[in-house]
């Protein structure tokens, strides 16, 4: 039997996350969201998946990879409170300022005139 907590579709998700049905699975399949399965074989998800999926939209847009995505959801409890996703807002907060950062380096870095292959953390032919 399915548990109870597990209640929402792929079709809802999607629709409350405001993404195509195929990227659902694809965050399931990536370890972005859990479902499970119930005895027809169709899925369902926890009232957090929808939020899940869009702080994932958000962390794909600051930069992250999947997988980083995924292990930032995972420090999440079953059932996040509200100070929950509050720090998890926060850290989004600092790397995304921690990223624009590093590339308002590497622009100032190219605004200088020098040869690229001269810039700051380019590569040395040995």
């Amino acid at each position: 039997m399915i548990d109870s907590q597990f209640t929402y579709t792929v079709s809802e998700v999607a629709e409350q996350s405001g993404v195509a049905a195929s990227a659902i699975r694809f965050y399931e399949k990536h370890g972005i969201i859990t479902g499970t399965r119930t005895s027809g074989n169709q899925r369902r998800f926890t009232e957090d998946a929808a939020c899940r999926v869009k702080v994932a939209r958000v962390a794909q847009r600051i930069g992250y990879k999947v997988a980083e995505i995924a292990d930032l959801l995972d420090g999440l409890p079953n059932n996040p409170k509200t100070e929950d996703w509050q720090r998890l807002h926060d850290d989004l907060i600092k790397e995304a300022e921690k990223r624009i950062a590093e590339i308002n380096a590497q622009l100032a870095a190219l605004k200088t005139g020098d040869k690229l292959c001269e810039l700051p953390g380019s590569p040395t032919l040995s």
